[in-house]
């Protein structure tokens, strides 16, 4: 068993974050949402927005407004490009793993703590739940994520709801309860932080995304390391 300091057995939820956290999959995520928003029947040109740390409905919406749609046809829209997407991504998995890559120590990590009694990972993310299962499985890092219990981009628009949904589904689907002091969110730009803030609960934060560790590092996270190489430093952090 994983004991803490006082002997007592961890008892942690890790809601993980995918894109720039986990893993970095080229372009495709933002070229799935695109091409699935053109065969939903949106525009062709699309805007190139910042993408970072939003959800998957939020960065339709905006690149739908942005190309000049007005805002209830946008939001009728988003349904359909959504599913598109999931539809086009499902078939780049070989691209993915050829164009991207696994952050450092990040298999490793997963796979301690998949072993460690205690601890459960899953996702947070804003990804739908079905573009983010391809992402992690293309990877091979599914299997050290319990992926129902997670929470995504289809559940709530706004990042920051989604760590009571996380709550919600382990108590539902695993008879699990955690207090706010035993979950961490662990991400790479503030709007991570902010998400774990609205809960409550702590945030690792890494300077793996696009925006490097200058974006994190002044940021007021419970802890913040430029990538998860240091095992032993991280497992500590988390298990703590």
């Amino acid at each position: 068993m994983d004991r803490q300091a006082d002997g007592r057995t961890a008892h942690r939820l890790l809601l993980w974050d995918v894109d720039g956290t986990l893993v970095t999959c080229g372009p495709s995520g933002r070229e799935a949402l695109e091409a699935g928003t053109r065969l939903a029947g949106g525009p062709e040109t699309l805007p190139h927005l910042p993408m970072s740390g939003k959800t998957d409905p939020q960065i339709l919406t905006e690149m739908l407004r942005g190309a000049g749609v007005a805002p209830a046809d946008a939001d009728a829209l988003v349904p359909r490009a959504l599913a598109e997407s999931e539809r086009v991504l499902a078939g780049w998995r070989e691209r993915m793993r050829r164009e991207g890559r696994v952050h450092p120590g990040v298999g490793l990590l997963l796979r301690e703590l998949a072993g460690r009694d205690g601890v459960r990972q899953t996702l947070l993310t804003g990804n739908v739940a079905a573009n983010a299962a391809v992402k992690v499985g293309a990877f091979g890092l599914d299997t050290f994520l319990d992926l129902p219990v997670g929470a995504y981009g289809d559940d709530h628009a706004e990042r920051e709801r989604l760590v009571p949904v996380a709550l919600g589904r382990v108590r539902e689907l695993r008879g699990e309860m955690y207090a706010t002091d035993e979950v961490w969110v662990i991400g790479d730009t503030d709007r991570d932080l902010a998400c774990a803030r609205a809960a409550g609960v702590r945030c690792l934060l890494v300077g793996t995304g696009r925006d490097g560790f200058g974006a994190v590092s002044d940021l007021r996270a419970d802890a913040v390391l430029e990538d998860l190489s240091d095992t032993p430093r991280v497992l500590g952090i988390l298990l703590g």
